[in-house]
């Protein structure tokens, strides 16, 4: 693979097919399109304008906003010139703001909402470095700190064109090319350094994974300041000249998603357990014959996608039912759901339950798994087209080496693997080892055929009060698999024995009010049933249901919706010492 630059390719592109659409995004009756050509062009105008207002090499840009095209622009734009951006997930308080803004030494801010601002302006007294929020299209703000969007791109129209070009073809591919801070399950956050060639090998690496072309299509809806999204939206769209739609915002993604009909779909599992949710809702309503034909189509569903994800060719009286279950059942449902058009749907950032994966896959709709990290640029394995086995993360990506230490903990080395961490040689001496290889942290195990499971994480790790070492991980995967169960969390560190907090499905939560004793009872079934498949001392004895889910609001999650057990354990520490009163 070249060791080309983002920027690099992107002008490339523009030159390539000037005037097929880069982007595209939701109008009030339409989805508008922006050309390869202006797309370039506006990142050129962004370089300028942080080369104008003295922006060097080496500088940090901040990014506060959703998904929209002054936020690729801005990013784009500051890579053009060595500067490197950095993204700010929307959810965060003003506190954490602060803490990357002065962490990164920012002096400028892109933004895009009142609520942004308001949250930045409460602070700014404790922002030395910052010299100037610039604010998204669409928003105004009477302030000296403040500039909009057009103003800003105008302010360096008088820097020539060509310092940009020079610029660009002046990077270095290990010359750090963004930031990504890291969500924080513990502690604050570590800006994790991504070099030029880190991105573009890694987008390379993605377009041959998913075979990705120029008529492809993708909705952007997923917090940017994510590796996984900036790959989707940015990186991978960029090298294959990809076209990429806005969503609104994460409410109306649902809505966008159904005009759009996707063909390629990132998901974080919380998003594809609540299509299971809602789809598995609405199908228990048929009834007679109607009931018949969905457990038909999923029944040939099932079977036609354990081939598929074999590689195996459908053929016979399979292909004949399959084109029936097609035209009666999965031609309707799929569109309905925004995935009429989807050939390629990739689950990925946190573990997601098998049951989601196989309930999908009855729907013709095959989920392939990828597991990584930011500090690998996203990707270590991936489950391919024709090589997917569901309850894996897939076989290594090709050009990355993976293995496990002795104490089962992934340690992976390759083109992906980061820089280091900003401003701390403590932690990328404790994550990266003088040959190279990246401590993932994360615990696993190789089959024969060389699929990847992943099977807990190092710092997860539960030491019970007898000493045994447990890995959480599968035995929330196994709770989850209750239809009504959305979240769990294992307990026991330092315990006598194994308990669970669980949350509802807000779709399950009429039922549970219903009966709550027959309800609790179905749970506990489903528990004495996944205990056997585990040794005597993972076994979960008693279990709470929680009033509300897990949320952000409460800090439980992080915005990539992992979840924080030391603070699930501190919100609810009077249901969780209750079990063991």
């Amino acid at each position: 693979m070249a060791e080309a630059t983002i920027p690099a390719v992107l002008f490339g592109q523009a030159q390539t097919r000037p005037n097929d659409p880069a982007y595209f995004v939701r109008g009030e009756t339409d989805w508008g399109p922006t050309s390869w050509a202006t797309y370039a062009l506006n990142v050129r105008r962004a370089a300028q304008a942080l080369l104008a207002f003295g922006i060097e090499g080496g500088d940090v840009i901040c990014i506060l906003g959703n998904n929209r095209p002054e936020w690729c622009e801005m990013d784009l734009g500051a890579m053009c010139i060595n500067a490197i951006p950095a993204g700010i997930y929307q959810t965060c308080s003003g506190e954490e703001i602060s803490y990357i803004l002065n962490h990164a030494e920012a002096k400028i801010l892109l933004l895009d909402t009142q609520t942004q601002w308001d949250k930045v302006n409460a602070i700014r007294d404790q922002l030395p470095h910052l010299k100037r929020v610039v604010l998204m299209s669409g928003l105004n703000i009477d302030d000296a700190l403040t500039q909009s969007w057009e103003d800003f791109l105008t302010s360096g129209d008088a820097v020539e064109a060509s310092k940009i070009d020079d610029s660009v073809a002046a990077l270095k591919p290990n010359d750090p090319a963004t930031f990504i801070y890291t969500s924080g399950t513990t502690g604050p956050p570590k800006a994790v350094m991504l070099s030029h060639n880190n991105l573009a090998w890694t987008a390379e690496a993605a377009r041959d994974v998913v075979g990705q072309t120029h008529l492809d299509t993708s909705l952007s809806y997923l917090p940017l300041s994510h590796i996984a999204e900036q790959m989707f939206t940015l990186h991978a769209p960029i090298t294959t000249g990809a076209r990429v739609y806005f969503a609104q915002n994460i409410e109306k993604m649902p809505d966008n998603l159904k005009e759009v009909q996707p063909t390629i779909f990132f998901g974080v599992p919380r998003v594809w357990e609540k299509f299971h949710a809602g789809v598995a809702g609405k199908l228990k309503l048929a009834t007679g014959a109607k009931a018949k034909l969905v457990a038909f189509a999923q029944r040939t569903g099932t079977k036609v996608s354990d081939l598929r994800c074999q590689g195996k060719p459908i053929t016979g009286l399979l292909a004949f039912k399959y084109k029936l279950a097609n035209k009666l059942i999965f031609s309707k449902l799929k569109p309905a759901i925004g995935m009429g058009n989807a050939r390629i749907c990739v689950s990925g950032a946190a573990p997601i339950a098998p049951d989601v994966l196989k309930f999908m896959a009855s729907l013709d709709v095959v989920i392939l798994e990828v597991y990584g990290q930011s500090e690998d640029t996203g990707p270590t394995s991936f489950n391919l087209t024709g090589q997917t086995r569901f309850g894996t993360v897939g076989r290594r990506l090709a050009g990355v080496d993976v293995k496990i230490a002795e104490d089962g903990e992934i340690l992976v080395s390759g083109p992906n693997v980061f820089l280091g961490y900003y401003k701390d040689e403590e932690a990328t001496n404790a994550t990266l080892d003088a040959d190279g290889w990246l401590y993932s942290g994360d615990l696993g195990a190789f089959d024969a055929d060389g699929y990847l499971t992943i099977t807990g994480r190092k710092k997860d790790i539960i030491i019970t009060a007898g000493g045994k070492n447990i890995a959480p991980k599968n035995i929330e995967a196994a709770l989850m698999e209750h239809e009504a169960v959305s979240q769990a969390v294992v307990i026991g560190d330092r315990r006598k024995f194994l308990s669970a907090v669980m949350t509802i499905n807000p779709e399950m939560l009429a039922e549970k009010s219903g009966d709550t004793a027959a309800f609790e009872a179905s749970v506990s079934a489903h528990i004495e049933e996944i205990n056997k498949r585990f040794a005597r001392v993972e076994h979960i004895r008693k279990f709470s249901i929680l009033p509300r889910e897990l949320d952000q609001e409460n800090d439980e999650l992080t915005p990539t919706m992992k979840i924080k057990r030391r603070i699930v354990y501190d919100n609810w520490a009077d249901i969780i010492d209750g079990m063991y009163a």
